[in-house]
This record gives C-alpha cells, sequence and structure tokens, in this order.
C-alpha cells in the first residue's frame, strides 16, 4: 500500500549524513547491528538496525557515511536505546544496499 503524505509530513522527517564510528553485532540477535554514529552534534548516537544478515562483519562500514532519518523518537530494542535509523534499499529479489553519498559530503550535513 502506498499510503500518500502531505509535503508538510514530508519536511518533518530530518535526515542527516552521519559517520559510522563503531557497529558491532548485538549478542544473542541474528539479524542487529549496534552503531555508534558521528552527526557533528554534542554526543554520538547509538542505532540499531536489523541489517547483520547483509553485513556478517559489520565493521567493514566503520569510516563510511550514510543517510540516517535522525528525529525518530528512541525505541528500545533488546534493550539498547536505539536513536535514529540508517537508510537502505531493497528490492523483491533479495536485493539490498545501504545508500552511501560522495565522500564530499560531510558528516552532519542535512538533506533537504
Amino acid at each position: 500500500m502506498n499510503e500518500k503524505i502531505t509535503i508538510d509530513d514530508f519536511k518533518k522527517v530530518e535526515i542527516k549524513i552521519g559517520q559510522i564510528v563503531t557497529a558491532e553485532k548485538v549478542e544473542g540477535a541474528d539479524k542487529l547491528v549496534k552503531f555508534t554514529v558521528d552527526f557533528k552534534e554534542e554526543a554520538l548516537r547509538q542505532i540499531l538496525s536489523g541489517i547483520a544478515v547483509h553485513y556478517p562483519d559489520p565493521s567493514v562500514l566503520v569510516g563510511k557515511k550514510f543517510p540516517f532519518v535522525t528525529n525518530l523518537e528512541p525505541r528500545t530494542i533488546r534493550g539498547f536505546e536505539s536513536n535514529g535509523m540508517i537508510l537502505a534499499a531493497s528490492d523483491t529479489e533479495g536485493g539490498f544496499a545501504l545508500l552511501e553519498p560522495s565522500s564530499d559530503i560531510l558528516h552532519g550535513t542535512k538533506l533537504s
């Protein structure tokens, strides 16, 4: 279902480029990866994502930049607070990719 939203709804979504500082599998969880992400804010953020199936060694993502939704309400998953969501693309045939911007884009940049 493609639920329509208004432009005002879309404007509420804050998307920023974050640089992954740490990435590790969550012990006891098949799908979860716990990231520490730098958005050039006062403090680093912890973000969890169910992408471990696609990245068995999530440390390969350390140092890379990706877009994240940064204004979601915090959510506790397996006892860890997640403060955002990494953006990814997946198709009906099992294709999956994290959206990686040009290396020229500084982390902390807000998408508009």
